[in-house]
């Protein structure tokens, strides 16, 4: 959970150095690899990629933006050890088999931004049951809720590195997923600027051809005029429907963690709104043309 899911880092070139010509030196836990790091050598060369899916797919507007911050030693040995047993870079380049990355057959949750992953690591020990795909391109999130997930015994945690759309479109089977979680997006304030938004009805298409009927789509925002939105497109959309009998907004679910940053907002004064919309049991097979779409889809563009 994030109070940005889409406004991370993109993960720093391999060939970005901090001393140049600096001797190479194995990584030793707990110490940054900030001063040991030689210049061409991966940041975390058991970790995440820098760029996973590379030049394999279109470049489009996305929904989230570049956000820097620093790397703790203790984020950085996670990355280092974890990486390799509980990482996943979103490439783009092959269908995953869930049941083979989670190691079990339980239900398959999807988080798209989970900012520092205190909320979703608080999520995975209260349903045990529920494994929780969590994505993000955050890397000091990705450490510290690999972190928390070693350090809890966390073991239905499965943290991507990537772009989500890809991950939807490219490499998850239809239906593969129990439900998505959206907590506190990226705005994108500005009206020139919301064509940026992650919730539209074209991510809504695809959203729905990977998720089982029954499962539930549950999105949270502390900005009200994106909750309306949220509303109206997920109202709109043929293949969820509102859980809320009134055809509003829902009451925070016991599951979803009050986090930190939500709580600054309540008292700022600001409304945090939750949407809690089920995958219709029953749909006509979509169209060829509507299989070309998903498929095809990519945020709108245009100024």
């Amino acid at each position: 959970m994030s109070e940005s899911p889409h406004t991370p880092e993109p993960l720093r070139p391999a060939a970005h150095a901090d001393t140049e010509g600096a001797p190479t030196h194995p990584h030793t836990p707990g110490v940054s690899l900030r001063h040991t790091r030689a210049k061409g050598e991966p940041r975390f060369p058991d970790g995440p990629m820098p760029d996973p899916a590379g030049s394999h797919f279109e470049r489009r507007i996305r929904s989230f933006q570049p956000r820097r911050s620093r790397v703790t030693a203790g984020q950085a040995d996670a990355l280092q050890r974890l990486w390799p047993k509980w990482g996943l870079d979103i490439d783009g380049q092959r269908t995953l088999d869930l049941g083979e990355l989670f190691g079990n057959a339980n239900r398959v949750v999807l988080e798209i931004g989970f900012g520092m992953g205190e909320a979703t690591a608080q999520m995975a020990a209260a349903e045990p049951g529920t494994n929780i795909l969590a994505v993000d391109v955050h890397t000091p999130g990705q450490g510290n809720l690999l972190n928390l997930a070693d350090q809890s015994g966390l073991p239905n945690v499965r943290v991507g590195n990537g772009d989500a759309i890809i991950l939807l479109r490219e490499m998850l089977a239809p239906d593969a997923l129990d439900g998505l979680r959206v907590y506190f997006p990226d705005p994108w304030p500005k009206k020139r600027h919301h064509k940026r938004r992650l919730i539209q009805p074209e991510f809504l298409d695809l959203a729905a051809s990977r998720i089982r009927p029954g499962g539930i789509v549950h999105c949270a925002t502390d900005w009200e005029p994106y909750a309306e939105q949220m509303l109206d497109v997920l109202t709109a959309h043929p293949e969820f429907e509102n859980t809320a009998s009134d055809g509003g907004f829902a009451s925070r679910p016991e599951f979803r963690p009050l986090t930190r940053f939500e709580g600054q907002g309540l008292e700022k004064g600001h409304v945090v709104n939750d949407l809690l919309f089920r995958r219709v049991q029953h749909r006509e097979e979509p169209s060829d043309q509507d299989r070309e779409k998903r498929h095809n889809y990519q945020p709108p563009t245009g100024a």
